[in-house]
């Protein structure tokens, strides 16, 4: 009898231990090691962060779940990971104290999702009440309240400028900023205090629509059209002022310190303003036989776990050589440790790094999240099933070869909500494929934007939660 452990239960490692329950059932232990007992469906916190869903309607109970795939859940924080071959095993600290307890493995998948590193820019983040998130369902929660009294001044007379974006050279997940700003922009329509508001998109981006996959393009009217086009389109009809192109360096009460692609500084002020930080791996004690740290052979610096990618090569080398990215998501040190999701380390990035005069680096990291995580975890969790029933894997899947659709919706009203719909192939440029396109190709790729996005995205909210709960057809349903 084979023990998988799987180490975080969001999209990656949900999905991976629904398809691992679903091919190797009772004949086989799982065990799923997760900080919270619930699942948050994390694309519906951008309704609750304007106050238009109960965070209730976005989670759910894991336990009822994983009985019905013979499935062990426990409840804790992973601490120690001991990958040498002759006892493998994670020691974790359960919820609210307790003994350690000890999780044995012969295949481990690694699926922590991000660590919020607000401490990555000074002044950033909810604990210092000087800018919101919605990365956690507590912190869509504390957003609304910051934003719902903000609205009630603004009902009052009051004007007021809301800055959404990211809140480090480095982040990631730009599209949930710009669902955000979309959204507070059609809830202030509705209120009829559009006109007491100025806001403003900063991010670092270094122009609108790049969303860390370089942007894309496609074929409208016999003419390119890109994202940039789009989504500058969107901030012009809306109102919304562009503020691209700027890594954001500090943040005081009611300012946000900035650096521009040209090394010019600046500043924005701000009345309330949610800002993505920089997501990083976590950090467990990789430890070996003899107690020695052996984190180097599983991690990079940033505590992203290393896969079957080529490490360190210069961005134009990447973005010309489509196999760098990793094809099975495992370890090449320690080949029955996978990690799916935010949790992998990836070669590089996707948008063009760049680096001002004075040196400051501002470079949109990879996304990593959603579809692509879901994708990432069916892809590893299928693999490892082999493994455990033929002793090989069959499934790969790059990002140079991946599929993703992203619906940014802009208000959740079915009658005249709105919503911008991107999909994009591949997700990573293929340079070698598309030469002429940008790297993608552009029938497939494809942007638009009106109320059917906006029913599909609510459809999905529904749909993936029953897929989510291992329903009846849950396997029908894509990632």
């Amino acid at each position: 009898m084979a023990k998988i452990a799987i180490i975080g239960a969001g999209f990656a490692g949900h999905t991976a231990a629904l398809y691992l329950g679903d091919k190797l059932g009772a004949d086989h232990e799982i065990t799923v090691i997760n900080r919270s007992p619930r699942f948050g469906y994390v694309p519906s916190w951008v309704w609750v962060a304007v106050g238009h869903m109960d965070p209730e309607k976005t989670m759910f109970d894991l336990e009822p779940v994983y009985e019905k795939f013979g499935i062990k859940l426990v409840v804790g924080s992973a601490e120690e990971v001991h990958p040498d071959p002759e006892d493998q095993y994670v020691m974790v600290n359960p919820k609210g104290g307790g003994v350690p307890v000890r999780v044995d493995y012969d295949y481990l998948i690694i699926a922590t999702g991000a660590r919020l590193n607000f401490a990555g820019t000074p002044g950033l983040g909810p604990d210092t009440g000087n800018t919101w998130s919605i990365c956690t369902r507590g912190h869509a929660v504390q957003a609304s309240h910051r934003y719902l009294e903000l609205v009630d001044r603004m009902k009052a007379g009051e004007k007021k400028t809301i800055v959404v974006g990211t809140g480090h050279p480095g982040a990631t997940c730009q599209g949930a900023a710009f669902e955000y700003v979309s959204n507070i922009h059609k809830d202030l329509v509705r209120k009829g205090i559009r006109d007491r508001a100025e806001i403003i998109y900063l991010s670092n981006e270094p122009q609108p629509g790049d969303f860390g996959v370089r942007g894309v393009q496609v074929f409208r009217g016999g003419k390119v059209f890109t994202s940039a086009q789009f989504i500058g389109g969107i901030f012009k009809e809306f109102g919304i002022v562009d503020q691209t192109g700027r890594g954001v360096k500090e943040v005081q009460p009611g300012k946000i310190f900035w650096e521009d692609l040209n090394g010019v500084e600046g500043e924005t002020a701000f009345d309330f303003a949610m800002l993505v930080p920089q997501f990083l791996g976590t950090k467990f004690k990789y430890i070996g036989k003899n107690g020695e740290d052996v984190s180097g052979k599983l991690m990079n610096a940033g505590g992203f776990v290393l896969v079957d990618a080529i490490y360190g090569l210069e961005y134009e080398i990447l973005e010309q050589t489509p196999e760098a990215w990793p094809s099975v998501y495992q370890n090449r040190y320690y080949r029955n440790i996978f990690a799916a999701g935010i949790a992998f380390a990836p070669p590089g990035p996707i948008s063009r790094p760049h680096i001002t005069p004075s040196g400051f680096k501002i470079s949109p990291a990879p996304p990593r999240t959603g579809m692509i995580s879901g994708v990432i975890g069916r892809v590893v969790a299928l693999n490892v099933a082999d493994l455990v029933i033929r002793g090989r894997m069959t499934h790969h899947e790059r990002m140079t070869e991946m599929v993703a659709a992203c619906i940014a919706s802009m208000g959740d009203s079915l009658w005249d909500g709105s919503a911008a719909t991107i999909v994009m192939y591949p997700v990573v440029p293929d340079m070698r494929r598309y030469p002429n396109e940008g790297g993608r190709d552009m029938i497939t790729t494809h942007m638009e934007m009106g109320l059917s996005g906006a029913w599909m995205k609510r459809m999905l909210h529904t749909t993936f939660i029953h897929k989510l709960k291992g329903r009846i057809g849950w396997q029908f349903i894509p990632e």
